[in-house]
């Protein structure tokens, strides 16, 4: 059987190809300067400088292609979908579905009939094909009807009390840490009394946070602060990293929820 092929764009590209493309010039002139010189010692150092911007390519490229685009970590989504109520959810929101991976990774988790929606500001500047149109068509590759929202997780376009189950997949992190404290607010607003909030992170903190921090002990500090009760907290690993992906499941605190 052959695996579906996804389409689920190229991370940060606007910079990592930029890089490459500078690069590629340098490797461009370093050949040229070559030609025209006789000197072995200009000649040797050219080509110093043209390996250099080689292996530069080569390691820009691994990042760009891992993982690879069109593939998906399904390990890290099933031990994640298998922490949360999904079985039960009439809706599901994902906060910052980007181009679908993480609704893709949900998908075979999700009952069919949920409403599943997936919210994102849809940035193509920092993900290259950004869009509601390829999330949704990643979803329904996946067996999964998405509905694309087009907003921002600090502010969502949602009536309070509305989803059964809100995920954030390796979000959180790349936003400030003000920013993250309202989309933990809004998570937490638009949660039923029943629901849950599942969070995958990698372990890391927002930018503006103390690199010293504790990723586990700041993102359960932030959870707990935004009014949800810790239910859980795990780790998954991570394919050919040694820090795994941080996993914290938690449900409404009942007094908390007009604070």
């Amino acid at each position: 059987m052959t695996p579906t092929r996804y389409a689920f764009g190229v991370y940060h590209w606007r910079r990592r190809f930029r890089s490459i493309g500078i690069a590629l010039g340098v490797i461009a002139l370093g050949a040229v300067f070559r030609r025209r010189t006789d000197d072995p010692f200009r000649r040797a150092a050219a080509e110093l400088v043209a390996i250099g911007a080689s292996v530069h390519v080569a390691r820009v490229l691994r990042r760009v292609l891992s993982p690879p685009p069109w593939t998906l970590e399904r390990a890290k989504y099933d031990g994640f979908a298998k922490r949360l109520p999904l079985a039960g959810a009439d809706r599901v929101l994902d906060v910052g579905c980007g181009t679908g991976r993480s609704l893709v990774g949900l998908a075979p988790h999700v009952p069919p009939g949920s409403d599943v929606i997936g919210l994102d500001v849809f940035d193509d500047r920092v993900i290259l094909g950004n869009g509601p149109a390829l999330a949704r068509r990643n979803g329904a590759r996946a067996g999964l009807e998405v509905t694309p929202v087009v907003g921002d997780g600090a502010a969502l376009p949602l009536a309070d009390e509305s989803v059964d189950v809100v995920t954030a997949c390796r979000v959180l992190h790349d936003l400030e840490a003000t920013t993250a404290d309202r989309t933990l607010r809004e998570s937490r607003r638009v949660c039923g009394p029943d629901g849950t909030l599942g969070i995958l992170e990698l372990p890391l903190v927002p930018g503006d946070v103390s690199s010293d921090s504790d990723p586990e002990r700041y993102w359960r500090d932030r959870v707990t602060a935004a009014g949800f009760r810790i239910d859980t907290v795990d780790r998954l690993e991570r394919d050919g990293a040694s820090d795994p992906y941080l996993v914290i499941v938690a449900t409404p605190e009942a007094e908390n929820r007009d604070g």
